[in-house]
């Protein structure tokens, strides 16, 4: 069976989601990160990235990992490739020029839109790291005016980001475009990245990896 680590409320978010879309059992590991913790290793301390059972999982202490079958995986993104292509079916590439695409668009969501969009996140919303700076935040959204706008014109053909129908392409670029919500402003800009996004969090695997991670501690 498929075991995914980390909390609701992390990366693992994607990987919960697409194997909702997947219909996958899998087994749920709720693996916090350790600065979100007074003593990450103070007795009683609930299962963290800095635990020694998680280290076994994942030495570079973070959130989330997977295992499939014996087979270890980190990184969010990566995972979800692995388990598109995996099970196949709609969401995962029909040959290989759309695996390179939904690559693609993995790498552009990581290095493009993510840096700067969890800035929002962390400067607007609340940074469990350290004070809001508004002046960081506003700055991402200056940043991210070129990407929204490349994404808005590559979703002017048909909707999606690969192949015209909804991918894993679609699920990792969206669950980074989410962290921008908060710059309302950055999607009245783009409309078509507005109704994408509303598009994809109306699905109903959406909605139940979401509806529990509104249960889970903030």
């Amino acid at each position: 069976m498929l075991t995914i680590y980390g909390v609701y409320r992390s990366r693992a978010s994607r990987n919960i989601w697409l194997a909702n879309e997947l219909g996958l059992p899998f087994k749920h590991v709720p693996v916090i990160q350790h600065d979100r913790l007074p003593d990450a290793k103070a007795p009683g301390a609930p299962l963290n990235t800095r635990s020694a059972e998680f280290l076994k999982v994942n030495p570079n202490a973070r959130i989330p990992s997977i295992e499939d079958d014996g087979l270890i995986l980190h990184e969010s993104l990566a995972i979800n490739l692995y388990l598109a292509k995996k099970h196949g079916g709609p969401l995962a590439p029909a040959n290989v020029g759309e695996e390179g695409e939904m690559g693609m668009w993995a790498l552009w969501a990581a290095t493009e839109v993510e840096p700067h969009s969890i800035n929002i996140v962390y400067h607007r919303v609340g940074n469990p790291k350290g004070p809001k700076d508004p002046k960081i935040a506003d700055a991402a959204v200056v940043a991210l005016r070129g990407p929204f706008a490349v994404l808005d014109k590559s979703l002017a053909k048909d909707g999606h980001l690969v192949g015209g129908r909804f991918t894993v392409a679609d699920i990792n670029v969206a669950e980074i475009v989410r962290y921008a919500q908060a710059a309302p402003e950055l999607f009245e800009a783009a409309p078509r990245v507005k109704a994408w996004l509303a598009a994809c969090q109306a699905r109903p695997a959406f909605r139940k990896m979401w509806e529990a991670r509104d249960k889970e501690p903030a």
